[in-house]
């Protein structure tokens, strides 16, 4: 870590601290992947029947991530104007308003825009958090420092789903009311990562030159690609999004067609975390024994069988299944990334980052397109799990494919 970069930070803040701030960043985005694409698919059906509704999301989820995308690719350009520092704290900031002003917007086009604000930030924070923890990881090493993060995140996320479906029926079931808590937790962990004491000096504003940008973004992602490895690890971190993108989106909805109520979901949701808290305990050693290629396999593979059977199933066996496959996930949580940091210079991480970061959004864009035209070609919303079946396979070839 270069220490000129931080002016001052208390004595007892380490990578750890940093990791931390998943069981705040955790807990309210699982409120909020909890009642997203109902709360989206209210929206369409104002305007649309069931079946239109349900592909609309598809779309504007695509849109949505495509924006996102845009966003982490002139990320590296945002760190030169401004410190991490400043930005984390904007962001929460931003998070906590946004949120808090959704689950009261009755306006369709009000609820949007706001989406979009909060888009912005989540992407900011997504490339920051791994940065600071690995600026300050110094002899720990990212494998564990992911493992905790994850780890309180999941904890977190094990009780949200449950909390969001209860705080649903109080209010008569309006699945915007959730988004106040993600709000509120989201204004904790600013108060959280300001007991820090984090100070950078910062930076000056310098007049944005926008053929000048793009020309560097173009030499950035030539000279990444050209890196050993780094096409392989952009695939692999796209297919593991890609997978929990089509999940989080596509789950609710087929839970809730299919007959069960809030309950269940939320139940499903909840129960589903568990694999996630119970790997993330151990498996920060065991990354670094067996290498994060081995617990990548196993998490592609086995969610290729899962994703199969959840296209010919129905009823409470769908349900267990839904909550089986999230061992695939929690399998390869704590490993998608290290394919980066393991072969990335600590030096140039920073420089790269944002762009691998494209990997994460990306994913929003192309998965629920090739969602929306399934349900469209086969009439039924199950049918996305063909999709994840396909990505799960290509992802596990290149993994292996000694020539990415």
């Amino acid at each position: 870590m270069r220490r000129e970069k931080y002016l001052s930070i208390r004595d007892n803040v380490n990578g750890f601290s940093f990791a931390n701030l998943g069981l705040f960043t955790g807990f309210a985005s699982s409120i909020v992947n909890a009642v997203y694409s109902l709360c989206l698919l209210g929206i369409f059906k104002v305007f649309f029947n069931e079946e239109i509704a349900s592909a609309a999301v598809g779309i504007y989820a695509a849109v949505y991530a495509f924006f996102a995308v845009i966003i982490g690719l002139f990320s590296a350009e945002i760190l030169h104007w401004f410190t991490k520092t400043r930005l984390l704290y904007v962001s929460m900031a931003a998070l906590g308003a946004c949120y808090s002003m959704m689950s009261f917007s009755v306006h369709p086009m009000t609820f949007i825009t706001l989406d979009y604000v909060t888009n912005f930030a989540l992407t900011i924070i997504g490339f920051l958090l791994p940065l600071f923890m690995s600026d300050f990881s110094k002899n720990v090493g990212m494998e564990r420092l992911n493992a905790r993060f994850h780890l309180w995140g999941d904890v977190g996320g094990l009780v949200a789903p449950m909390f969001a479906m209860t705080v649903v029926n109080f209010f008569g079931g309006n699945y915007r009311m959730p988004l106040l808590a993600a709000g509120m937790i989201y204004f904790s962990g600013l108060l959280f990562f300001k007991h820090f004491g984090i100070v950078q000096q910062d930076k000056k504003l310098k007049r944005v030159n926008i053929q000048k940008t793009l020309r560097i973004l173009h030499m950035s992602a030539i000279s990444f690609f050209k890196k050993a490895g780094m096409l392989r690890a952009y695939i692999v971190n796209f297919g593991f999004y890609a997978l929990r993108s089509m999940r989080l989106l596509y789950v609710p909805i087929v839970v809730i067609e299919n007959g069960f109520s809030n309950d269940v979901l939320g139940a499903v949701l909840s129960v589903g975390v568990l694999p996630y808290v119970i790997t993330n305990l151990f498996i920060g050693k065991y990354i670094k024994k067996y290498g994060p290629r081995f617990w990548l396999t196993c998490g592609f593979a086995s969610f290729a069988i899962f994703s199969i059977l959840a296209t010919f199933i129905s009823g409470p066996v769908l349900l267990f299944v839904f909550v089986l496959w999230q061992i695939s996930g929690a399998l390869m949580e704590s490993s998608h990334d290290l394919l980066f940091f393991n072969s990335m210079p600590k030096s140039e991480q920073s420089k790269y980052y944002g762009f691998f970061r494209t990997s994460v959004n990306f994913p929003s864009v192309i998965a629920p397109v090739l969602g929306t035209i399934c349900i469209a070609l086969f009439g039924s919303t199950s049918a996305v799990w063909i999709i994840t079946a396909v990505m799960s396979v290509l992802s596990t070839i290149v993994l292996w494919s000694h020539n990415i």
